[in-house]
């Protein structure tokens, strides 16, 4: 089959105004919330979009570790690609992608680096490999062969011997404070459902795009 032949019609659900909430962060939980009931693999998965300063872009996907009154939260390697990107150009977009729902939104905003007590208690509280692991790894960085990773892990694991690690000092949490949020549904023949919030004032405003 040729990829221009494949094709699916999107019938499972519409989306009204009189269907969203009035703050994205209300309807984002919702539609999380679904996604979880309904048993899809890593529905905390996202696509991270990031530049560098000179505006040539990069996207990956990592998971999405928390909402706050303040954004979306994840963690990383500060000096990864991304971390770098990131403080050079604190900009960003998340795409999450939900294809069992026939579901799709889009954040945009301005990105900040998480205190260190925050990213203390989520780094104390991953599993002892990942905590390993994130000491291990030159994150982005060009290595020689995958020996190299077993021997740097050999070395943590030597200087680390108990369960007590302390969270590196090259790792750690950002959040996107959104600007703009978009929640697409699926429809039939691409005449999809767009809802876009965005807060020009004190209060968030739901817009209506075309498809």
């Amino acid at each position: 089959m040729s990829i221009t032949d494949l094709r699916k019609d999107y019938t499972l659900h519409g989306l009204s105004e009189a269907d969203v909430a009035g703050d994205p962060f209300t309807q984002f939980e919702r539609w999380l919330t679904e996604a979880l009931e309904a048993g899809l693999p890593e529905p905390n998965a996202m696509t991270l979009a990031t530049a560098d300063v000179v505006g040539r872009p990069a996207a990956r996907v990592v998971l999405l570790r928390g909402i706050d009154a303040g954004g979306f939260v994840w963690y990383t390697n500060y000096e990864s690609r991304k971390g770098r990107e990131l403080s050079a150009n604190p900009h960003a977009a998340l795409v999450f992608y939900w294809p069992q729902l026939e579901r799709q939104v889009r954040v945009e905003g301005p990105v900040e680096v998480l205190d260190q007590a925050q990213s203390d208690a989520y780094f104390n509280s991953r599993p002892r490999g990942s905590r390993l692991g994130a000491w291990a790894s030159p994150q982005s960085q060009v290595i020689a062969e995958r020996a190299v990773l077993d021997a740097q892990l050999a070395e943590v694991e030597a200087r680390f011997p108990g369960d007590e690690l302390p969270r590196p000092p090259f790792w750690g949490g950002f959040r996107l404070a959104p600007e703009v949020v978009e929640f697409w549904q699926g429809r039939p023949s691409r005449l999809h459902d767009r809802l876009r919030y965005r807060r020009p004032g004190e209060a968030w405003l739901v817009e209506r795009l075309a498809p």
